[in-house]
């Protein structure tokens, strides 16, 4: 089955005098279970593309599928009732709620989805234990590793098992080996889970664990590669 769909995508910016072509014709599909990188310079188009993909940006032109449905034509409130149930979102800035626990982060999008409090405090101590945060539920931000904060909110992301997981430059901020242990989780994730992940990196380490590399340019797709995982 095909998770994502992307067909002839358009978008323009206007920056000063100029038009920027972000996608220019772009069209790719990615199967469920795909474990995909998209890499290009800055200005190469791969985050307006996986914004484009989460409903974040609309295309000027062009179609958008996950698992089947039409999302480019979708309202804001249809689109925010998509991500909340089918997509998980890793940003590099993390994006926690400062003034809450571990626990209490990735709790936030349960309490959101109307799921009863004893089951998403269950789940919030599973998903900690599960991305090797046991013993620090209660911690805030401000007293956890940049690494710490990191799968704190990939927890988030994935304890309502979505069936598609974007990651925007994820490990921008993490010191190699960090990096390193949250690529292992996002495979192991991947294969024992079967979620998809695209993930937008400018790291050569990260792309080295994609089965698939898709490089841009200038809005573009200049290269589609299936590959050999680390």
């Amino acid at each position: 089955m095909t998770a994502v769909r992307c067909v002839d995508l358009c978008k323009t910016y206007r920056q000063g005098e100029e038009d920027i072509k972000a996608l220019d014709h772009v069209s790719i599909d990615i199967a469920e279970g795909g474990f995909v990188c998209l890499s290009a310079p800055s200005g190469g188009g791969k985050t307006t593309l996986l914004n484009a993909i989460g409903g974040l940006d609309k295309p000027d032109s062009g179609e958008i599928y996950i698992a089947g449905r039409r999302i480019d034509n979708l309202s804001k409130g249809e689109l925010a009732e998509l991500r909340l149930r089918q997509i998980g979102f890793v940003f590099q800035a993390f994006n926690l709620i400062p003034v809450l626990t571990a626990r209490e982060n990735v709790e936030f999008v349960m309490q959101v989805q109307g799921v009863p409090a004893g089951e998403r405090q269950k789940l919030a101590g599973e998903i900690l234990d599960e991305v090797g945060l046991a013993g620090l539920d209660d911690r805030r931000p401000a007293d956890m590793s940049g690494g710490q904060q990191q799968r704190v909110a990939v927890a988030r992301a994935i304890v309502s098992r979505p069936e598609l997981v974007l990651a925007d430059e994820p490990t921008a901020n993490l010191d190699s080996k960090t990096a390193d242990g949250l690529m292992e989780l996002f495979r192991e994730l991947n294969e024992h889970h079967h979620t998809t992940f695209v993930i937008a990196t400018h790291d050569k380490r990260v792309m080295s664990y994609a089965k698939r590399l898709i490089r841009m340019l200038d809005g573009r797709i200049v290269d589609d590669i299936v590959q050999d995982a680390a």
